[in-house]
């Protein structure tokens, strides 16, 4: 066979392998209403839902092919919402992969936070997720935001929204794992209050921090979805809802020297828009608190390493360089630190409640990241998803995402603007006390309200 033949079998491969693809390139116009509106839609012509299933299925094969965000799929005979999964959380009759490439495991049961789905709610995928979730790279693309490294373990809860793929997902946080993503492709991302009891069913990076989180395109959409999820038993006694809440602005992240001037100029836009909304809006120091965050990604550190030795007995694979890059940043925190950091946490968060009350806040707000979201087409940099203390610049490389992760309190992530060139979403978190998930979707609703949400267009492939 000559060259040419080659080139000219391998093109007739490529452009025949997949899906017709005379149909199913754009983004069907129903995934493009907040989701109140579809149940509004529904619940007064239940038919739909078939309908738009069909326009789904065209939809999905190109979409996963060019967005290549799901893991493994199910059928659902036309659901009114989809729900995807991390693939580090159990679900029956799905394999876990726990993104790793030689290895799955079929689970009994699901993860105990799947056992109440309402069933308008089909869950019908796994989703992309690093390497233990500790590696670099899930492979996913940013559906909206294409030179933005969508980041994070949970990267494929995040771009399975955005794409369209799924309404909801469900993804883990330890360190910033679902807010990162979420922030990076647009969307909200909900870290939910720490509870061993809530984790049935998850893989566990670091026990003390993991965290389950949820991703939609708004909080809005969240709030249709919430009550579906059956997550009651798992949100206890929530705070009460307000008229009017109190919001802390934290000083620490005010610094110039750590925080850029776009992300403090976005952070402006948002302090203006929850004044305008009636917030009291004031400053609010944490002193002890932001001194774990450091001892937090340590502790993520010697937690995955004390892990190891179990993982390479179970999985025997090759783990990625970045993976063990990581695990070498666990290995050299001593037992006497690892001690440490875990009585440090245990005063802390006993002491936390009280500092909520001498503070008079409700929330406290701070940038998503010290910087504008990592451009995929410069390098990673570091060699660690973890970084290590003796770094160059490791002030700014532990970020903001550990406090709510020490702390074990909730925090939301929302887009407030976009960079000067357009091309990155800019996003605020805002942490509350524990057990507050309603009042954090209720504040950031009426932010989205008034600010509305990041721009964004019909997707094609």
């Amino acid at each position: 066979m000559s060259h040419a033949d080659t080139q000219a079998t391998i093109a007739h491969y490529l452009n025949t392998c997949g899906a017709d693809a005379a149909t199913g390139r754009e983004q069907p116009q129903y995934l493009g209403l907040a989701l109140r509106e579809r149940l509004r839609l529904l619940e007064g012509n239940p038919s739909l839902a078939g309908d738009w299933a069909n326009q789904y299925e065209a939809w999905h094969v190109h979409a996963d092919s060019h967005y290549r965000c799901l893991t493994s799929t199910r059928p659902a005979q036309a659901p009114w919402f989809r729900l995807g999964v991390k693939d580090t959380v159990d679900v029956a009759g799905l394999p876990t992969r726990l993104g790793l490439r030689s290895y799955r495991h079929y689970p009994q049961r699901s993860a105990e936070a799947l056992t109440w789905l309402d069933p308008r709610v089909a869950l019908t995928c796994k989703v992309a997720t690093t390497e233990l979730n500790i590696a670099f790279g899930a492979g996913c693309r940013n559906p909206h935001f294409p030179t933005i490294d969508p980041s994070g373990s949970s990267t494929g809860s995040a771009v399975s929204v955005a794409a369209g793929l799924c309404d909801i997902s469900l993804g883990t946080d330890v360190l910033g794992s679902v807010r990162w993503p979420a922030s990076h492709c647009g969307l909200v991302g909900l870290r939910m209050t720490q509870k061993a009891a809530s984790l049935g069913g998850v893989f566990p990076l670091s026990p003390r921090m993991d965290a389950l989180g949820w991703v939609t395109r708004s909080a809005d959409d969240l709030s249709v979805m919430l009550p579906l999820l059956g997550l009651q038993p798992l949100l206890g006694n929530q705070q009460a809802l307000k008229a009017r809440y109190r919001v802390g602005v934290l000083e620490h992240a005010l610094d110039p020297a750590l925080s850029s001037g776009p992300m403090l100029a976005m952070l402006d836009q948002a302090r203006t828009a929850l004044a305008d909304l009636g917030t009291a809006i004031g400053e609010v120091a944490m002193p002890e608190l932001w001194a774990c965050r450091g001892d937090a990604w340590q502790l993520c550190a010697r937690d995955a390493w004390l892990a190891s030795a179990a993982w390479a007995q179970r999985f025997d694979c090759e783990l990625h360089w970045s993976t063990l890059s990581a695990l070498k940043v666990g290995e050299g925190v001593s037992d006497r630190d690892y001690q440490r950091i875990q009585q440090r946490m245990d005063t802390l968060r006993a002491g936390i409640d009280a500092w909520f009350d001498a503070a008079k806040v409700d929330f406290v707000v701070f940038p998503m990241d010290p910087n504008r979201p990592f451009d995929r087409r410069n390098p990673q940099p570091g060699d660690s998803t973890i970084p290590c203390p003796d770094e160059p610049g490791y002030a700014q490389k532990i970020g903001f995402t550990p406090l709510a992760s020490f702390s074990g309190l909730p925090a939301i992530t929302v887009p407030i603007t976009v960079s000067a060139d357009g091309r990155a979403p800019l996003a605020i978190q805002i942490m509350g006390r524990r057990d507050s998930e309603l009042q954090l979707l209720d504040i950031a609703k009426r932010l989205q309200a008034l600010i509305g949400l990041l721009p964004t267009r019909r997707l094609k492939v």
